[in-house]
């Protein structure tokens, strides 16, 4: 079986003392030691920044479309210039084409270029675009962090972990055999995370998990899933935040860029359970959204059993001329 082809992308360019994509080595390195029952692997991941500065169109994302990639893990960390309009137009035939499409941002303004993406950009709410359309969202969270305004709910300090909870049916994503109630139950924590909501006019998008803030106890959606299509759309996953998925929050230990002031935790990485939760996560995103891949070896199977059924019209075991020596 060819392994699913993961994108693991910045909005940024390569920069030390940011959040580039060097930052989330210990989500790659998880995600490409998953093995099929074969020993095989199952994803084959490709991590990278952008290679053009903002307003120039990055080779790679303005043709997500016509690549081979079957996922695109978006980490927008941009201040809001990360995305073009023929980035966003090329992400958006990704998905219609049935690519997965993973969407994850931060507080305030941060990754605000997602909101041209159209679909799931529209599940991401900013302080200066697209604002939750409910006024009693619009307020402050966090109070320790003062430079950094809503959308900022307290979940804990990077490093620890949070405890959320499932919203509605359970959700594929959300499934954990390993537990007594076989639900996903932690993910890492973070001061600010951002604000998500099911688009009102998509009816295939519903919000998935909730976490809780610390200071205030305000419920906050995590995650908002966008169901794969009958039209052929692949499915999609908008995110509170992209440190969920960021070294320092699995591992305080792997440092953080100097603009980051808040004293981490440190309880996950020492929660066995907890850690283990988090990169279940990350292995049912995989899963989930490798629907283009899953289609592609479909179609891989059928081709193989009509040429079977070709050459069993030519050659058929049964006839004698067709097997007996000259």
């Amino acid at each position: 079986m060819t392994p699913t082809r993961i994108l693991l992308q910045t909005t940024i360019e390569p920069a030390p003392d940011d959040w580039s994509i060097a930052r989330f080595s210990l989500l790659r390195t998880h995600l490409e030691g998953l093995r099929g029952e074969d020993g095989a692997p199952l994803y084959a991941v490709t991590a990278r920044d952008r290679a053009t500065p903002p307003g120039s169109s990055d080779p790679v994302l303005a043709s997500i479309d016509t690549s081979d990639f079957d996922e695109l893990w978006l980490f927008a960390v941009d201040i809001g210039d990360g995305l073009n309009a023929e980035e966003c137009a090329a992400i958006g035939r990704f998905r219609d084409h049935g690519g997965g499409l993973l969407v994850a941002r931060d507080h305030m303004d941060l990754g605000s270029s997602v909101c041209e993406l159209g679909g799931v950009g529209r599940a991401h709410h900013f302080h200066t675009h697209n604002p939750d359309p409910d006024p009693a969202r619009r307020m402050i969270d966090d109070p320790f962090t003062t430079q950094i305004s809503w959308p900022n709910f307290h979940s804990g300090a990077n490093g620890d972990y949070q405890e959320i909870a499932p919203a509605g049916d359970i959700h594929p994503l959300l499934i954990d055999p390993e537990t007594p109630g076989g639900v996903l139950r932690y993910l890492p924590a973070h001061p600010h995370e951002g604000d998500v909501s099911a688009p009102s006019e998509d009816p295939g998008a519903r919000v998935i998990a909730i976490g809780r803030s610390k200071v205030t106890g305000a419920e906050f959606a995590i995650a908002v899933a966008f169901e794969p299509q009958a039209d052929g759309a692949g499915p999609a996953v908008a995110q509170s935040t992209f440190h969920h998925f960021a070294d320092y929050n699995w591992d305080p230990t792997q440092g953080a860029p100097s603009f980051v002031t808040e004293p981490p935790g440190g309880n996950l990485s020492n929660s066995p359970e907890a850690f283990r939760s988090t990169r279940r996560y990350a292995t049912n995103l995989a899963r989930w959204l490798a629907v283009k891949a899953d289609r592609r070896e479909s179609d891989a199977e059928r081709l193989d059993h009509k040429l079977d059924e070709a050459l069993e019209l030519s050659f058929p075991a049964s006839d004698p001329t067709a097997i007996s020596k000259p």
